[in-house]
């Protein structure tokens, strides 16, 4: 069953969920001050990722309560590298002021080893970035205009077993069309919307200490179709919806469950599979490059494996057609925390 979720706030006055399920755009109004858990569990995110078939772009934004990160990542997808740089802010506890909302609202981190900004403006979002230690202190600077016309987008609220003021509050805006350029040392990166798209994760909740999760997300165009997908699972209690969706020009397909099947050994060692229960998503994926993160704090740990390559298969719509996908650029990861 997949439950649509209705108009209204986010958490009841006990901090918790009113309701689970999906939408296709923000119905449910997420508050900071309802939550009634304890504030280390809280954990907040914007995270941006864009793609062409030749390099790609991460930003992230987080308050994780104990620890802030401000992080930039830059792929390589034709010599398959990826070089990470990130920032710490000790025991944030929400005085980073992440919006409330996925479309409002400004993130606007300036510290010493790096400056984010994520700004809304009519038409789309603005980000800009200055990373002046990144890759031994060639430096990562540059803006990126990403346009946001009228589309659908993956919305979900996920509640965790056992954990009645915990949850899930998620929304992925696929499909962003991206232009502008990036400067690595003396090298200059341009992005075209005719072949670079941009996904933002915005992420809000109360977590569980455990947990691990399962995500993919693509981009792009399929000849003349701007086409993207998002699947995932792994955590939480997923009986009223998944967050499984594809994007169609703007349209969303709603799929049922997702499995991700991976390599045996490392996760960029082979291709991965993927299937869904009813048989509407069938594709599989060539790894090309490791985005490996670790950060071991003893009680708090976080390992995260991002790959990113290509994907190809089949997607049937809700429509009954069927959707080709040839070597769509995108990720699939595997994500375990202690936290």
């Amino acid at each position: 069953m997949q439950q649509r979720l209705g108009k209204g706030p986010l958490l009841d006055a006990r901090g918790r969920l009113v309701e689970r399920g999906w939408a296709t755009e923000e119905v449910r109004q997420y508050e900071r001050s309802a939550i009634r858990a304890h504030g280390l569990r809280i954990k907040e995110w914007d995270y941006y990722c864009i793609l062409t078939p030749e390099f790609g772009l991460a930003l992230t934004v987080a308050d994780n309560s104990y620890l802030g990160f401000l992080g930039t990542s830059w792929m390589d997808l034709k010599s398959g590298t990826a070089v990470n740089d990130g920032a710490v802010i000790p025991f944030p506890m929400g005085r980073m002021d992440l919006p409330e909302s996925a479309d409002s609202g400004d993130i606007v981190q300036n510290h010493k080893d790096m400056s984010l900004s994520f700004l809304h403006e009519p038409g789309g979002r603005r980000l800009i970035v200055d990373a002046p230690r990144f890759d031994g202190g060639r430096g990562l600077k540059g803006e990126l205009w990403l346009a946001q016309p009228q589309m659908d987008r993956m919305v979900i609220a996920t509640p965790f077993a056992n954990a009645p003021k915990a949850f899930y509050y998620n929304q992925k805006i696929n499909c962003l069309p991206a232009t502008g350029e990036i400067r690595i040392g003396s090298e200059v990166h341009q992005f075209s919307p005719s072949a670079a798209f941009g996904v933002l994760d915005w992420g809000r909740g109360v977590w569980t200490y455990s947990n691990v999760w399962y995500w993919g997300s693509a981009s792009g165009m399929c000849g003349e179709r701007c086409v993207g997908f998002n699947i995932g699972y792994g955590f939480g209690d997923t009986s009223a919806a998944s967050e499984n969706m594809v994007f169609v020009d703007g349209k969303a397909h709603k799929l049922d469950q997702v499995t991700f099947l991976m390599p045996n050994g490392p996760p960029d060692s082979a291709p991965w599979r993927f299937t869904s229960n009813d048989g509407r998503f069938e594709l599989h994926f060539e790894p090309i490059v490791n985005r490996h993160h670790t950060t071991d704090l003893g009680l708090f740990k976080t390992s995260q494996d991002q790959v990113f390559g290509l994907f190809s298969g089949d997607v049937k719509l809700d429509d009954g057609s069927t959707l080709k996908i040839d070597a769509l650029p995108g990720f699939a990861e595997e994500v375990r925390n202690r936290w």
